[in-house]
């Protein structure tokens, strides 16, 4: 149900592998990304991790199948159910390195959860998206930390009490998605995105993204201001941070792309 592929940079690639059900969720899919992140988070070489689906849609959020059975169970097996989903969740947003998703077709309900989780996401031009839970009588709560943080209370007033569609377009003026392009460009747009990153200090990148995470929400205040000082000072001072210095003032490639300069 997950492809999973790592090359020689360290760029791992998951692929949602359900096209005849969409990749829309059930309790499998929901293991398989758990321990597929769990994994990669635990991967010391890893230096980017896409996010992409088979077939014609991203992910159309939960499985029919899935969600008929689980219309059977008392809520405590709900309680159960959701807590695996939101543990999913929580295992792929702490992935320590940056996260491309490639979204086309539909990503609806939890497939827009996944949308939200990722650093960095490059869409069709066709795409849609939806929070399309309130339709069905439900709400998108295990997914709500992440679209909020994403897009902000303002604009998921909008589509989380409508269950609207909305296109690429949308998704990009409200921050969900990055880029549009046609389908046939992902994957040229999502290899320049990742030459970017690959030129980039590893370590400096991991401690890019703890950053944001860090900060976000928080309010200035000194001791917020000391711990910026406090990191800075720390990277400054490393073996890479050293490294990179030397190479700007010495007019070369660091170390980390001198392999991908000499191939």
């Amino acid at each position: 149900m997950i492809l999973r592929n790592t090359d020689a940079r360290g760029v791992a690639t998951l692929t949602l592998n359900r096209p005849a059900k969409h990749n829309a969720f059930d309790e499998q899919v929901i293991a398989d990304l758990t321990t597929a992140f769990t994994e990669l988070g635990n991967d010391s070489k890893l230096r980017a991790v896409v996010l992409r689906a088979a077939g014609r849609n991203f992910c159309a959020g939960a499985d029919i199948d899935w969600m008929k059975r689980m219309a059977g169970h008392d809520r405590a097996a709900n309680l159960r159910d959701a807590e695996a989903l939101a543990e999913m969740f929580c295992v792929i947003d702490a992935l320590p390195v940056p996260l491309i998703g490639l979204v086309q077709g539909t990503a609806l309900g939890g497939g827009a959860g996944l949308v939200s989780c990722c650093d960095v996401v490059i869409a069709a031009t066709d795409a849609a998206f939806a929070f399309s839970e309130v339709r069905l009588g439900i709400i998108p709560a295990t997914i709500a930390p992440y679209v909020l943080r994403t897009i902000g209370p303002r604009a998921a007033a909008r589509w989380f009490l409508t269950g609207e569609r909305f296109g690429a377009p949308r998704a990009l003026q409200i921050g969900l998605v990055h880029e549009i392009v046609d389908e046939s460009g992902l994957d040229g747009a999502l290899n320049s995105l990742l030459d970017g990153i690959l030129k980039s200090g590893p370590e400096a990148v991991r401690a890019a993204k703890r950053l944001i995470r860090d900060l976000h929400g928080q309010p200035l205040s000194d001791e917020l201001v000391a711990m910026t000082c406090r990191r800075i000072a720390d990277i400054r001072a490393s073996a890479e941070g050293r490294e990179g210095l030397t190479a700007f003032l010495e007019k070369r490639l660091p170390s980390w792309v001198k392999d991908e300069r000499d191939s």
